[in-house]
């Protein structure tokens, strides 16, 4: 039975990983603001990143979560764990030879990834070191996906959403007590990166243990399961490679205009935070969630849970996107302006936040319907329209890039292709999971939308005016300026849940209901 109980679960830990990544960034934000060592490190991390998003996280759980929860509905515990082992011995196998190759060619990759620092040695080189030294990072969160997928589908899901908090103490206490000791606080984030990555997984192994699932590790085998795994992957590999080349475009791009790696990547953590909150949460609980219904023949059931999903999916992402855009530079001032962290960076980090906030919609949806798909163990159709939306994005990136490059925020171009590409990937999925029937509209979230639109609307009048109001302190000291916001955000969510409550489009009743069920 689909809960909102869960993705509170979900979003509840969730949110505080994401508040200590703040307390992180703006650590980071103060020790090295957004010059070579900064842009250095943002690559850094960004490498073993994109490799677990390939790898340990979108293709596998794709492809691994809806088989492991067929054989736990259909063949219960035993067959279950079986399969789970078979399918730890095989990948882990792959995914040390990927991280061994990775390590011999890392001046390569940079040199792919980042060839604006090729003509500065020193940002190079720094670049590389850090680059390897986080780079076993990404097999032990493939370690981690694969307890994590066990976890979601007996419905314990808070356990692996509370396991990246551990990547964030970890970083931050290095921050607080190590990197004012050291002449270089790269080396801090980065051993700290990959220390972090093997307490998540020994956290994880023992919580799964307890459950019966301390997975043995058996002689590496490709058996008809691990092919069936290995195919169903393949579309999801190709996909999330696909996106990676966007990724590495935008990379690219922004490594020619000084600064703009790092202006991207803070604005990136500050739209992650409500992605990560609704979007990836719904997209956790509702993959198994649909998966065994489908797989035991409740229908009925998987399209309620469909269109739950979306409902509360839009109740708190549209106020998000709005806030994100409307009030984004007092945000990014109160977040990180201080130390090494200019008025200048400010301004262009908030541009940057509002282009990229106008796909978050589409992101969260995305993460949403995806599921409608793979819990069918269907990973082509995804992969498809994965094509056209790299294709557009690229695109619109460079078209608009080079564009406003000329008034020095070809950054934003950057920022704004991918937001609205994001688009183009939703409206795909949204036609074709309606035409093959997967996904019919309930008349409550047909009645609720436009209840919700002006919900948001009035949230909006609120925050402009509120900024206007607030001009003065919004720009004052420390304290003034967290004041103020908050006292800004405060007044605007409370309006927004209010008209939405009184138009009827939430109720207490319906909160206590949905989010209490188990």
């Amino acid at each position: 039975m689909f809960s909102i109980r869960s993705i509170l679960q979900v979003g509840t830990f969730t949110l505080a990983s994401r508040v200590l990544g703040f307390v992180r960034d703006v650590l980071i934000a103060a020790l090295i603001g957004t010059g070579p060592i900064a842009d250095a490190w943002f690559v850094a991390q960004r490498l073993p990143n994109l490799f677990r998003r390939l790898f340990a996280e979108g293709a596998f759980n794709a492809a691994f979560v809806p088989m492991f929860a067929a054989r736990l509905e259909q063949g219960g515990q035993p067959v279950a764990r079986g399969f789970a082992e078979r399918v730890l011995a095989s990948m882990l196998a792959f995914m040390l030879l990927l991280t061994i190759v990775a390590e011999i060619a890392m001046p390569l990759l940079i040199m792919i990834f980042a060839p604006g620092f090729f003509d500065d040695p020193g940002k190079f080189g720094l670049t590389v070191l850090l680059t390897a030294i986080a780079f076993p990072y990404l097999l032990f969160m493939f370690l981690a996906a694969l307890l994590g997928g066990i976890l979601n589908s007996l419905h314990r899901f808070s356990h692996a959403a509370a396991a990246p908090i551990l990547l964030n103490v970890v970083l931050t206490l290095g921050l607080l007590f190590v990197a004012p000791h050291v002449e270089q606080p790269g080396l801090v984030l980065a051993w700290g990166t990959t220390l972090a990555g093997l307490l998540q997984f020994l956290w994880l192994y023992l919580v799964a243990a307890r459950l019966g699932y301390g997975l043995r590790l058996p002689q590496p085998r490709f058996d008809g399961e691990i092919r069936q795994v290995a195919k169903l992957m393949v579309p999801g590999l190709l996909s999330g490679g696909l996106a990676q080349i966007s990724i590495l475009i935008a990379t690219i791009l922004a490594s020619l205009q000084d600064q703009a790696v790092s202006y991207l990547a803070y604005a990136d953590r500050l739209y992650q935070l409500p992605l990560a909150l609704i979007g990836a949460a719904i997209g956790v609980v509702l993959l198994p969630t649909l998966s065994r219904s489908i797989r035991g023949g409740r229908d009925a059931e998987a399209m309620a849970a469909f269109n739950r999903s979306l409902e509360f999916a839009a109740l708190l992402i549209l106020p998000s996107t709005i806030g994100l855009i409307v009030a984004a530079e007092p945000i990014v001032r109160v977040l990180y302006e201080r130390g090494a962290f200019s008025a200048e960076a400010t301004r262009n980090t908030a541009l940057a936040l509002m282009a990229i906030s106008i796909g978050l919609p589409a992101f969260v949806l995305n993460k949403t319907l995806q599921p409608g798909f793979f819990a069918r163990a269907d990973t082509v159709t995804p992969f498809k329209f994965s094509v056209v939306t790299v294709i557009a994005d690229i695109i619109i990136c460079l078209a608009l890039f080079w564009w406003l490059r000329r008034w020095g925020i070809g950054f934003v171009g950057i920022a704004l292709g991918t937001g609205l590409a994001a688009w183009i990937n939703s409206a795909l999925l949204y036609r074709t999971l309606r035409k093959r029937g997967f996904l019919v509209l309930d008349q409550r979230l047909k009645r609720n939308l436009p209840r919700l639109a002006a919900a948001n609307a009035a949230m909006a009048l609120v925050l402009i005016g509120g900024q206007r109001v607030l001009d003065r302190w919004l720009i004052g000291s420390f304290y003034e300026r967290i004041g103020s916001l908050a006292l800004l955000v405060g007044a605007a969510a409370l309006v927004y849940f209010l008209v939405v409550i009184a138009l009827g489009a939430y109720t207490l009743t319906d909160f206590k209901r949905h989010a209490l069920r188990r």
